[in-house]
């Protein structure tokens, strides 16, 4: 497995003025163990666009910075249950793994550009994003918010606060401006949105009392909380369910193989493995679809 770091500097500095706080390292999944033996999917390497199949090699981009989806571990390597899926799904197209980790808001457009094969970094599918990239929906997921243990906070109520959340994600671009423009309309002071790089930030932000709350998907929520039990609880309810996706070149031909990959993963028993390994056997789908996201 080749990685490749194309960070950018100020995102690099904050990750390690970081270090010995919220601490993705020490969030080590361990993997399934599921990829280990996969045999290719003929059919689904059949599927693949030529230039991809000859190349031997599938270049995914990844933040690596939402835990416990994508994460680095501690020799600084991709990890987390997502990151084994994609390995998964690239050992079922025959192809060897290549990482390039970026910040998140720059991978769909490297996708768009060809210079990154396959997206596999928690993208929530929905209709604007489907406009410049496909996707292949592997999990059904939603929004949940965090806070500090005992601080009381509201999501519905969240008029004049801080809430921190990642940079690019559907919590930053969608859900926060949303509700900050109600509480504008109902006559309320706007919510400050306060943005990282990287989901340790986001976090550490609450623990330290600069924001009041963060938005972030429900697995990598939930695990914060575990991870830092006593400091933190979820707050509010799950919401805004919608599926994520491995995002790939619109109308490329990608999105057709890595749907046939996961779909011989799923009919193996491998997704189920994997899922099962990071307590997400509730968000597991059927069957592999494209394009899914319907808002």
């Amino acid at each position: 497995m080749k990685i490749r770091f194309v960070l950018p500097a100020l995102a690099a500095a904050a990750a390690l003025a970081l270090t010995g706080c919220v601490n993705t390292e020490g969030n080590d999944s361990g993997g399934s163990g599921a990829v280990d033996g996969i045999q290719p999917d003929e059919a689904a390497v059949a599927l693949l666009p030529a230039d991809v199949k000859d190349s031997g090699v599938l270049v995914m981009g990844t933040d690596a910075d939402y835990p416990p989806n994508e994460f680095k571990d501690a020799s600084g390597n991709p990890t987390g249950w997502g990151v084994e899926l994609a390995e998964a799904i690239a050992a079922k197209l025959g192809l060897t793994p290549e990482w390039e980790i970026l910040s998140f808001d720059s991978i769909l457009p490297r996708i768009e550009e060809g210079v990154v094969n396959v997206g596999a970094s928690s993208f929530t599918d929905n209709l604007e994003r489907q406009q410049t990239v496909d996707f292949v929906n592997y999990l059904n997921a939603g929004s949940q918010w965090a806070a500090a243990t005992g601080a009381g906070i509201d999501p519905d109520d969240a008029c004049g606060l801080t809430i921190a959340v990642q940079t690019g994600t559907i919590q930053d671009t969608d859900e926060l401006p949303a509700r900050s423009a109600q509480c504008t309309a109902d006559g309320k002071a706007e919510i400050t949105v306060l943005r990282f790089e990287g989901q340790p930030e986001v976090t550490q932000a609450v623990v330290d009392g600069r924001a009041d709350a963060f938005s972030a998907d429900l697995p990598v929520t939930g695990d914060a909380v575990v991870q830092l039990a006593g400091e933190l609880e979820t707050v509010g309810e799950v919401f805004d369910a919608a599926p994520y996706g491995f995002a790939v070149q619109k109308d490329s031909g990608m999105a057709e193989a890595v749907q046939a990959a996961l779909q011989s993963l799923i009919d193996d028993g491998t997704y189920a493995k994997i899922l099962a390994s990071a307590g997400l056997e509730d968000g597991a789908v059927q069957s592999a679809t494209i394009n899914a996201g319907s808002e």
